[in-house]
């Protein structure tokens, strides 16, 4: 695997992510009704509380804590702290609304990098969790070096490859003059 950097793995995309909770069901109310998740199948064999939902191309994976008095209880938002960032496309001042108007605590954030402007709203699921809702589309992802710019849509995704193949297929012949 050494010299593979790229992708010494071979992954093809993130499947999902797991969080313990101290109730599976305000959880899944929460991912159902503030971030539009479904709840999924999940294998029968698995002999532990929990629930699979699924929407944006991820799965979330809520497991039942064994001791949920005992779970750490977060109050402070903090940008900082670990969390998942979903991409919103519409008014972030429209989710801003939708979360005062639903209760929920949140810290918003502009940042600016070069003239762009990405804002972010930061708020904790049942559990302490961070979530983000933000613009972060309008940040190009810029590789430190080596790799092709990438983006983190998947509308400027498919306008960078056929750019990028468009380069990566051109090829320099020698020209051999007789």
């Amino acid at each position: 695997m050494k010299g593979n950097t790229g992708n010494p793995l071979a992954l093809t995309s993130l499947n999902h992510i797991s969080l313990v909770c101290r109730s599976v069901e305000k959880s899944i109310e929460f991912y159902k009704n503030v971030l539009g998740f479904v709840p999924v199948r999940r294998p029968g064999s698995f002999n532990f509380n929990g629930a699979w939902l699924f929407s944006y191309g991820i799965g979330i994976h809520l497991l039942q804590s064994e001791d949920p008095e005992e779970m750490p209880k977060k109050t402070e938002i903090n940008p900082k702290d670990n969390h998942i960032s979903f991409q919103q496309c519409e008014s972030i001042d429209a989710v801003e609304k939708k979360l005062t108007e639903m209760g929920i605590k949140y810290v918003r954030q502009l940042v600016e990098e070069g003239g762009i402007y990405v804002d972010q709203l930061f708020f904790h699921d049942p559990d302490g969790f961070m979530v983000e809702i933000c613009n972060c589309d309008n940040l190009p992802v810029i590789p430190l070096a080596g790799e092709m710019p990438r983006s983190c849509s998947r509308a400027n995704i498919q306008l960078l490859q056929p750019q990028q193949a468009q380069q990566q297929s051109v090829v320099q012949v020698p020209v051999i003059k007789p």
